[in-house]
């Protein structure tokens, strides 16, 4: 019987490495988006995962800050996968990197419902089709989330959140046959980083003590890991290099 994952923020960066592992282990994946430019590229590579690998896909548009098409979202995705979840990914993240004294509070707001909110409305209109079988969340949270980082006092306030909410849910539903674990990716080699220069890309690898950014696919490794993982529940499992050693 096949599978049903669905993830946030599947499309791009470490979002899109995640997805491809989900096809290549099997799952049909539900993906969201939000803009036009996100739509072509979430069905862009919904179509190249069915092709690799087998599997169905959907992609659904949604806002996940906003419960009302988390509803959608799910609601979508159990009419057509049938009403057995196995996996949820939580990856949606957005960052405003802005000192705290002149960030806006709709900017800081947009950050928490994203980062955060997200995370609770998905868990929470996800777990009556994954709680009595066995599934598992995965919640993306980032070494932000684990120390304080200058300019992101919101996205570190979020990203905390996140890892309360699955030590949290993990104890919860450990009853129920539901698994719910944190990553929490130190720097990776993302869209982001790719516009750096190589001087100041040279400067942040020489303060990781393994001498290098990581891949996507450290991330979406590490989420095929913990999928794989019977007995892991209610973990923070940091691929970062050995920048932060909880």
């Amino acid at each position: 019987m096949s599978k049903t994952a669905i993830i946030t923020g599947g499309s791009r960066g470490i979002g899109n490495a995640m997805s491809r592992k989900l096809g290549e282990m099997g799952y049909n994946v539900v993906i969201n988006y939000v803009s036009d430019t996100s739509k072509v590229i979430s069905e862009d590579l919904a179509k190249d995962i069915e092709e690799k690998y087998g599997v169905d896909t959907l992609v659904v548009r949604a806002d996940v800050s906003q419960y009302e098409d988390c509803e959608a979202l799910v609601k979508a995705a159990t009419d057509k996968f049938g009403e057995e979840i196995d996996v949820l990914v939580n990856n949606a993240g957005i960052t405003n990197n802005s000192n705290f004294l002149d960030i806006t509070k709709e900017k800081y707001t947009a950050v928490i419902n994203t980062n955060l909110m997200s995370l609770l409305h998905m868990c929470h209109l996800t777990l009556p089709y994954m709680v009595d079988h066995d599934s598992c969340i995965i919640n993306t949270s980032s070494i932000g989330g684990l120390i304080g980082v200058v300019n992101q006092a919101d996205y570190c306030a979020a990203k905390s959140g996140v890892l309360g909410l699955t030590r949290a849910l993990a104890l919860e539903f450990a009853g129920r046959k539901v698994r719910v674990n944190a990553i929490a990716p130190g720097m990776i080699m993302s869209d982001m980083l790719k516009g750096v220069n190589q001087e100041e890309l040279n400067a942040l690898a020489a303060g990781i003590p393994l001498g290098k950014i990581g891949d996507v696919s450290d991330i979406s490794g590490c989420m095929e890991y913990i999928i794989n993982a019977p007995y892991v529940t209610g973990q923070t499992i940091s691929p970062n290099g050995g920048f932060v050693m909880p």
